[in-house]
């Protein structure tokens, strides 16, 4: 049995872009693909984002970020990062998070927009306001 003092510190996450509780409980769990993020965009502050809009890439099964140009499987929007996930120093390590795949989001509270492609994708799944 290990008795010593432990010191833990927990972040804030800001999950203000939930538009209700409905569906968080369903989170599914997801790897995303560091490689396929660019440090300074899409995680500039060591972590992505809670609400990152995501894609599945099809190739490897694995999640990047939702980009409606794209041609990987990522131009399909899968649903939101439900927390924020710290990002690792290297970009071959691929952390794991939670996918919001239905349910409400604050439009407007995103960390990156949507566009109508990617609300067509989640259509029936996740409602925006």
């Amino acid at each position: 049995m290990n008795l010593t003092t432990t010191t833990e510190t927990f972040g804030q996450d800001d999950q203000s872009w939930l538009a209700s509780a409905h569906g968080t409980s369903s989170a599914r769990t997801i790897t995303l693909d560091t490689s396929a993020f660019t440090a300074g965009t899409h995680y500039p502050n060591g972590y992505f984002p809670s609400g990152l809009p995501l894609g599945k890439i099809t190739a490897s099964g694995l999640y990047g970020p939702y980009d409606n140009a794209a041609s990987d499987g990522t131009e399909t929007l899968a649903g939101f990062l439900f927390t924020s996930v710290d990002a690792p120093s290297v970009n071959t390590i691929d952390p794991q998070g939670g996918l919001l795949w239905h349910g409400a989001v604050v439009e407007s509270r995103l960390p990156v927009s949507v566009d109508s492609s990617g609300k067509a994708d989640v259509a029936g799944r996740i409602s925006f306001f």
